[in-house]
């Protein structure tokens, strides 16, 4: 085991705003695990949502746009992290993989050398399943936009998979939040699910493990990217928003209707997922990057005994079931591209981009 340096690289975020606020430090001193946590030499971390958003205090009540990925006027700092005020400075990076080169007190040893991919939400392991005791990876705590980070050793997941680490880094937050999301809305294999969005990285996450249960899958994504989200065996294939979505429907899978729509846009798109729910259908919702304010006729809602569920902190063992699914091959990654730690300007600036399917990741070697 190589010696563990005082110093080491980081991109840290100093405050919200655009790209100047997010800078890499050469010089940054590396953590020690305390009680309880170990130290990960992270060798890749991928990108999500929650890092852009966290950047530019989207998340703040103040904002009421789509995401853009630059600077938003006004004051986010009471309110403008995942999961409310956000400390500065703060290293970032939710999706970490790496291998533990130390351990605090009350940590067994014989975990230093295991390589492992990091749980995102931090609980109160004495309460794991007490929602209101958590916090975020890389929002809460440093996350894995470092050379080295810490965290508590019960969300360090020992995993044994012939997978590369870029390829392991694209699984931890988009799958775990697409799982539950099919979770709250009882997804099973007489269901038909609705995934705009299907290209990213929690949409193609969703084709795969809605699959997986054996349901219906209708995937909608832009049509240049069809032969990429063809390869996650979708049931059918829609445009990113048909003219008639109804219509559509009708012709894609025999019938208007599906029983669940699983939602991480919202936008003005909104009304018309709601409104091809049949009675009794459930929209599961974890994001809303193309518009938070959306248009809801409450009519809609009761008279077709519609459940809606909003989806952030998943159950314990969530996580636990996902490192089950990697090992054992039933679900795929889908690595868009790699980017130096140098790079994370532009590997943002891709992802903002939304040019690509699946996952961007940046690796640390």
């Amino acid at each position: 085991m190589s010696e563990i340096p005082e110093k080491m690289r980081a991109f840290v975020l100093h405050g919200h705003g655009d790209f100047e606020q997010l800078r890499l430090h050469s010089d940054w001193p590396t953590p020690k695990p305390s009680d309880g946590q170990v130290l990960i030499h992270v060798k890749a971390c991928g990108l999500n949502n929650t890092d852009i958003n966290t950047r530019t205090g989207w998340y703040s009540k103040s904002v009421t746009e789509a995401t853009t990925g630059a600077a938003y006027e006004g004051d986010q700092n009471d309110d403008g992290g995942w999961d409310g005020g956000i400390n500065f400075p703060r290293i970032q990076g939710g999706d970490v993989v790496g291998n533990i080169v130390s351990v605090g007190r009350n940590v067994d040893p014989k975990l230093i050398g295991r390589r492992v991919i990091v749980d995102t939400i931090l609980r109160d392991w004495d309460d794991p399943a007490n929602f209101e005791s958590t916090g975020y990876l890389g929002s809460a705590i440093d996350g894995g936009f470092a050379d080295y980070m810490v965290v508590d050793s019960q969300n360090a997941c020992a995993i044994e998979v012939d997978l590369s680490d870029a390829e392991l880094a694209t699984f931890a937050i988009a799958y775990s939040t697409a799982e539950n999301l099919l979770n709250r809305a009882r997804v099973n294999e007489g269901d038909t699910v609705l995934i705009p969005g299907a290209s990213g990285g929690v949409g193609s996450a969703l084709v795969q493990l809605a699959n997986r249960r054996g349901a219906t899958t209708i995937a909608m994504a832009s049509r240049e990217k069809h032969a990429d989200v063809a390869r996650f065996n979708p049931t059918a294939l829609l445009p990113r928003k048909p003219d008639d979505l109804k219509r559509a429907l009708q012709h894609a899978i025999g019938r208007e209707t599906v029983s669940v729509v699983t939602d991480i846009a919202g936008g003005d798109q909104f009304p018309t997922l709601i409104d091809v729910l049949e009675r009794g259908g459930r929209y599961a919702c974890s994001g809303a990057i193309a518009g938070p304010i959306v248009d809801l006729d409450l009519r809609t809602m009761y008279l077709k005994d519609l459940t809606f569920h909003g989806c952030t902190i998943f159950e314990p063992k969530v996580f636990p079931s996902l490192v089950r699914y990697i090992e054992a091959g039933e679900i795929k990654p889908i690595l868009a591209a790699i980017y130096p730690l140098e790079e994370l300007h532009e590997a943002q600036k891709a992802f903002i981009a939304k040019k690509h399917t699946g996952n961007i990741v940046v690796t640390m070697d």
